[in-house]
């Protein structure tokens, strides 16, 4: 799944499928300027920074279970978000420091350290990286993705795959070579 943010004219959280298929709303209501997201893979939570309500908020991949994190003044100009462990981890723009902050109770909120022009953070550790399993777009015997002559997206699950084309080539009859 693909998980994302929009604040054009209807603020939302959305998910879809890497093909584009299957998009479906997560939050529509009571939601501003939705930015920086972060996704517990383990526990299927979706966290979110809303720049104009001052707010870190989680829902479940469903759309379920929501309920603020933290609110207020002490997280104004917040941009990135990891989750890792018990913590989220932010970057505030306005002093550029980055932020621990309980993802339980909004508690125990900390400056870790400063940094000259963040906007963006990520957590790289062994524990968070997912195992690799076959998958749809895996590479054919003549080194194709999928099968696909430019681009292989997975679809609804690991052993679907929609081939897509570059920008000016068309998808054959086949579904998979592009002209």
């Amino acid at each position: 799944k693909l998980f994302f943010t929009d604040y054009g004219n209807a603020a939302k959280v959305e998910r879809c499928d890497m093909d584009g298929m299957n998009r479906t709303w997560i939050v529509n209501a009571k939601i501003e300027q939705p930015t920086a997201l972060a996704l517990d893979l383990i526990n299927k939570y979706v966290y979110w920074v809303d720049i104009y309500l001052d707010s870190v908020e989680v829902v479940d991949y469903q759309g379920r279970k929501r309920h603020t994190i933290i609110k207020g003044k002490q997280i104004r100009h917040l941009c990135g978000l990891a989750v890792f462990e018990n913590y989220l981890y932010t970057v505030n723009s306005d002093n550029l420091s980055i932020l621990r902050i309980n993802r339980y109770n909004g508690t125990d909120v900390q400056s870790l350290a400063g940094l000259d022009n963040a906007k963006e953070i990520r957590v790289y550790q062994k524990r968070t990286q997912a195992a690799v399993r076959s998958h749809a777009c895996e590479a054919d015997p003549y080194g194709l993705p999928g099968g696909c002559s430019h681009i292989c997206l997975l679809s609804s699950n690991y052993k679907a795959r929609t081939c897509r084309c570059r920008t000016g080539f068309v998808l054959g009859s086949d579904g998979r070579s592009c002209k």
